[in-house]
Parts: structure tokens; sequence; C-alpha cells
């Protein structure tokens, strides 16, 4: 299917490795003019090496912190009208909220609530103004499924989904639609890390953590970052101006609700 992207430009954030990098893989195949923005250099320089090579979309890096004003003063000092933006941080750590002073929360927050908010503020505009858009938040399956534990990530998402929800209804006349994907355990090298933490609080090993949380899988399995990456660009696509304000589970069937 050709999902209409030829020369589109658009912004990926978090992308030098796991989902935010399958998004812009995704993207840079159908032909998207794909800027990959993360904090350290290195790996965004190999990232953008790596897209480069798969093409046939353009590529360009910026390490920046999108959390910051200079930040994202850097990204669009590069290029300032983007047709597509792909939001998307790493969760806070898990804890126990009564351990997190307010400190911990605005940062929970400024990550994975308010910094997407001002990419929105700074390219929803242009994008109604030339009658197309998508934008698509990385979210968490913990917006649909709380869990115990997560409350920072949990309680900064659902803010911005919120946010979301009501936005999105004033921009989809004008050609702009804005849509959160929620993804439920990847195979990433984040949840690699996540099984060596618990595996080394349980005095487990880490294969046995793994294949404890595979047998409680529906899937059996979990998810590959293709798969996420694939559904972001169909919801960047010219075919999906009619999905708007939605959420979309990508979680195999661990959520056993209807709705």
């Amino acid at each position: 299917m050709d999902l209409g992207l030829q020369g589109k430009k658009a912004l990926v954030c978090g992308a030098s490795a796991g989902l935010g990098y399958a998004c812009a893989q995704a993207l840079v195949q159908e032909g998207v003019h794909v800027v990959i923005v993360a904090r350290t250099e290195g790996p965004l320089k190999d990232a953008a090496d790596r897209l480069r090579a798969i093409g046939p979309g353009r590529v360009d890096s910026v390490a920046a912190d999108v959390t910051t004003d200079t930040g994202r003063a850097r990204i669009f000092a590069l290029h300032s009208d983007f047709d597509i933006v792909v939001t998307n941080a790493g969760g806070p750590p898990p804890g126990d909220f009564r351990q997190w002073g307010r400190e911990t929360w605005h940062q929970a927050i400024d990550a994975n609530m308010l910094a997407p908010i001002e990419l929105i503020k700074a390219t929803v505009d242009g994008m109604m103004a030339r009658g197309w858009g998508r934008i698509v938040n990385i979210t968490s399956s913990a917006v649909k499924a709380p869990v115990d534990g997560l409350g920072l990530s949990t309680g900064a998402r659902s803010g911005l989904t919120g946010f979301v929800s009501g936005l999105a209804r004033s921009t989809v006349a004008r050609g702009v639609t804005i849509n959160n994907l929620l993804p439920g355990t990847f195979d990433t090298a984040r949840l690699a890390g996540n099984f060596n933490a618990q595996a080394q609080r349980e005095g487990k090993s880490v294969e046995q953590v793994r294949e404890a949380r595979l047998a409680k899988h529906p899937a059996h399995r979990f998810g590959h970052p293709d798969e996420l990456g694939r559904t972001c660009a169909f919801l960047c696509s010219t075919h999906a101006g009619y999905i708007n304000g939605q959420n979309v589970l990508l979680d195999g069937g661990s959520f056993a609700g209807v709705f």
C-alpha cells in the first residue's frame, strides 16, 4: 500500500533506538524526510547513518533535549514546518509514590506531558494553515490499564491523553489528526534493562524473569518495534484522515477489557 507520504517532512523524537527509531525507519521507507532527535549525539548519529542506508527518504539529526526551550529551538532552527510530528520519551522509573517529591513529579510531567504539548503548539497551527498534518504521541498501555508502581508515567501520560482528546476535535476539520499509540511490552533495550534490574532484585536469572513474563502474555511473545513503527506510519498516512483523537493499543491482547 502506498501511504502517500513521499516528500513529507517529519519530526521523530527519541529516535536513536527502540520504538522511536522504528517509527523513523517506517517513515523513511515511505520516502519521508525525517528529522530524528535524541539527547545523546553518538547513538543518534549512528541511527541516522543506518536510516540513510535504508532510504529512500532523507534523514537529518539534531541532538537536543526536547524538554527545554533551548533544545526545541535547536530543532526548529533546522526545520520549522513539519507535516508529521511523532512525540516519544522514555518513561520515568517505577517506585512508591510516597517517595516522590515535587521535583520528581515535575521531571516526569515535563518529559511525558509538557514537552509533547510544546512540540504540538509549535507545529499544529502551521499544519492547519497548510491543510494537512499528522501528530502521533507514543504513550503507554498503562494509560488504559494502570500498573501499580508506574504512577509517574501513568499520571503524566494520562494528562497528555486528556489534552490531546480535546485538541484533536478542533484540528481535524482542517486536515490535522492527533492520535496516541499505547505500546505494551515490546522487545527493546529498555525492556532488557528492566529485566536485568528485576533479576537483580529478585535473585533470579534474566532468562527466568523473561520466561515468567512471556508465560503470562496471551501472545507468548513480545512486540517487535517494527510492528509499532508500521502502525505509526499508517496513522501518518493519507489513508488515516478519519482516525482522530484515538488511543491505539498495541499489547498483543494483554488488556482484558472489551473497550
